[in-house]
């Protein structure tokens, strides 16, 4: 005995299933949706808080890094700093990236421009230039001493004397005096002055970009 199906029911039961389809697609739609904007997020946080890249542009600090050299920026410190309120002094040598507006003294565009230089004067420190000579005076050292000559970030003496300015600044307790490694054509604290800490955004400490010259700093 046979019996024949209800076309209520079947209309029922297909209408069932292509219910529980849309909702699986719904379903795997706000899965990956949910995903993507983790994703986005995460790496909004790792770009603001710790970490960013940044491309050289020219040649202020060869013979260092050259154009088009792709860094690795950690911005660890920095942001910890500002959590709790202290302000980040990033040490003597460090090559940091930083934000400048006054660009205008070096004949460019008077425009806010993420710069690379590396950090000579600290906060409190007197950076005397004398004869193209960078001499510092702080507590630790009264009668003065010459970072080019005696830090290790020039061990090889790459970085020349140069003599486009003689000049004395007395840092004070928020300042630093960042210069090019390519001193001769480097716009940097001889041409627009000290900058705030606050302008820092963070320290170089990987070369990523040529491959065949990547290295830490």
């Amino acid at each position: 005995m046979t019996t024949k199906s209800n076309p209520e029911d079947d209309d029922k039961e297909k209408f069932d299933i292509e219910s529980r389809k849309r909702s699986l697609r719904i379903h795997d739609a706000l899965s990956i949706l949910g995903v993507v904007l983790v994703a986005v997020a995460i790496a909004f946080l790792l770009i603001t808080y710790v970490f960013r890249t940044y491309d050289v542009e020219g040649i202020s600090m060869e013979p260092t890094f050259h154009n088009q050299d792709k860094l690795l920026i950690w911005k660890v410190p920095r942001t910890w700093a500002r959590i709790t309120g202290h302000q980040y002094v990033p040490a003597r040598g460090d090559v940091i990236v930083f934000s400048e507006s006054n660009l205008a003294v070096c004949s460019q565009p008077d425009s806010t421009k993420t710069l690379i230089k590396r950090v000579i004067g600290l906060p409190g420190d007197k950076v005397v230039i004398k004869n193209g000579v960078v001499t510092i005076y702080d507590k630790k050292h009264p009668h003065g001493f010459r970072p080019d000559s005696v830090m290790a970030y020039n061990k090889a003496h790459l970085i020349h004397p140069f003599t486009l300015t003689n000049e004395t600044v007395q840092l004070n307790s928020h300042q630093l005096f960042v210069m090019g490694d390519n001193r001769t054509v480097s716009c940097d604290s001889t041409r627009f002055g000290p900058i705030n800490t606050s302008q820092v955004i963070g320290q170089v400490v990987l070369r990523m970009l040529p491959v065949s010259k990547a290295q830490t700093f």
